[in-house]
């Protein structure tokens, strides 16, 4: 009858069977036939063979690696990155990344104490982001997928970028040389980039070898955590394609 064309209120009448249970038993008939109606057809590229924007990924898994995480709940997960608050450009340049990753999911600000946190939900995000679990990234391993890693090899800078926009940054050092029997002072600029997860950094450093980037391990204000770039040549190529935050 319900095939034919039958109202679930008529059926339930005549054989005196609540209406919920009708409208249960052809939602379970529909979907076995795979016509389940008012599907609500997702975003998700690893789910619904959508195109994903590899540039904007791979800068987005920078962010997300270095200031991101995920909350996960039962119907819902909600992704979050971690901005400096002085730095819109930085936090406008999140929102755009989650937009062509993911165009459907909420997206809003959060103000919190000298951040600003950029959080999206969708159901969607731990698809996108295997690496998410419990506890903190540097105490679990993180490796990346095939599919992640091709995207990677395919946009290093934009790995980077991202981590270098959520755990690092660009500084002027300075140094004094005797020359002529006079002391003298040189500034040079230099990318530090800071995370404790041993499989973050290695990520960093790896990219950066394919990237040709020189690059040393350092500690800095009493943390081993750090990787270092200050060769003029490579620091000529974080200025091409990085930059400092903004």
């Amino acid at each position: 009858m319900l095939r034919g064309g039958a109202r679930n209120t008529d059926v339930a009448r005549l054989f005196d069977i609540p209406v919920g249970t009708i409208s249960y038993w052809r939602h379970v008939d529909r979907a076995k036939r795979g016509e389940c109606p008012r599907r609500t057809p997702s975003d998700c590229p690893r789910c619904d063979g959508r195109p994903l924007d590899g540039r904007a990924y791979a800068y987005l898994l920078g962010l997300y690696l270095g200031d991101g995480h995920i909350v996960s709940k039962s119907k819902q997960h909600h992704l979050s990155i971690y901005c400096n608050a002085t730095q819109v450009g930085l936090i406008a340049a999140a929102e755009e990344a989650i937009r062509k990753v993911m165009a459907s999911p909420g997206l809003g600000r959060h103000r919190k104490n000298g951040c600003v946190e950029v959080k999206s939900y969708s159901k969607h995000w731990t698809c996108l982001f295997p690496q998410h679990g419990a506890g903190p990234k540097h105490a679990r391993r993180i490796i990346l997928e095939d599919w992640q890693q091709d995207i990677v090899d395919a946009y290093p800078w934009e790995l980077v970028r991202g981590l270098i926009h959520s755990d690092g940054c660009r500084v002027t050092n300075w140094t004094t040389r005797l020359v002529a029997g006079e002391r003298k002072r040189y500034e040079y600029p230099r990318y530090f980039f800071t995370n404790k997860s041993d499989d973050i950094r290695r990520l960093y450093t790896d990219t950066l070898d394919k990237l040709g980037v020189e690059w040393t391990h350092c500690t800095r204000d009493g943390r081993p955590y750090n990787v270092s770039v200050a060769r003029k040549a490579s620091v000529g190529l974080m200025d091409a394609h990085v930059g400092a935050k903004y």
